[in-house]
């Protein structure tokens, strides 16, 4: 999806280097690929934002891998044959970025969009080097994409389940387009008007500066700083062992 004039003179119009950075974007389109997903489609828009400014891009259609249910970090170790979760994970600790995408079906997000929640949440108890939640330091972000009403209420749930697990969610960090409600056209079909809409492209690219800007920030830094929060100094002896753990 080319960028609009405006887009492209802010990506070319700073002296930021943010070369060093790294952007997930994780697809949680119920179509396997190659099947058209307009979710990609505006996900397409922040990733190319991202891309203009050297950060390294990477996506996932999460529909294209076995991920089983669960709150654990390997399902094979809780009764499944295959979970592709644990590659996934490595993805995610290997970005800066995190950018959750989903289509709106009766409101909510998708089955698929919830089940990548849980998985992230079965790593929330890993630490990092200075003792605290492991997703620390990173930012995160989602997309939305429906033709009916839910764009608000999808981002609130995924945004909290991302701070709470430890990312760090900076100002506006959503993004969206729904057309009418009830049966119409959807984000890349002919007539949308989806990727022309101007509400949209505003704030996904607002959304998309405002991930660069406070991954940078993070990033020198060294993070956040490590007092008052380490997991690892108050010894809160969680029981891993629990059927139905609070691993945090």
């Amino acid at each position: 999806m080319p960028l609009n004039d405006q887009q492209l003179e802010w990506c070319r119009s700073h002296d930021w280097n943010f070369s060093d950075l790294r952007a997930l974007f994780v697809n949680c389109t119920l179509k396997p690929s190659p099947g058209l997903s307009h979710t990609r489609g505006l996900m397409d828009v922040s990733a190319e934002i991202l891309e203009e400014n050297g950060v390294h891009v990477e996506f996932v259609r999460a529909a294209d891998h076995e991920i089983p249910p669960g709150v654990y970090p390997d399902m094979r170790e809780h009764g499944w044959d295959h979970d592709d979760w644990p590659k996934l994970y490595e993805k995610v600790m290997a970005s800066d970025i995190l950018v959750v995408g989903s289509p709106i079906w009766l409101g909510e997000k998708s089955s698929i969009c919830q089940r990548v929640i849980e998985r992230l949440y079965g790593n929330s108890a890993d630490l990092n080097e200075a003792g605290q939640y492991a997703y620390y330091g990173r930012v995160g972000g989602c997309i939305l994409t429906g033709n009916e009403d839910g764009v608000k209420h999808c981002a609130m749930g995924i945004l909290y389940a991302l701070q709470h697990l430890g990312y760090t969610i900076p100002p506006q960090a959503d993004a969206g387009w729904i057309g009418e409600a009830g049966p119409g056209p959807s984000y890349l079909d002919e007539g949308s008007s989806g990727p022309s809409n101007d509400f949209t492209q505003r704030n996904t690219t607002f959304m998309t500066w405002n991930l660069l800007h406070l991954a940078r920030a993070l990033k020198d830094a060294g993070g956040i700083p490590a007092h008052g929060n380490q997991r690892s100094a108050w010894e809160a002896g969680c029981r891993f062992d629990h059927p139905n753990p609070e691993h945090r």
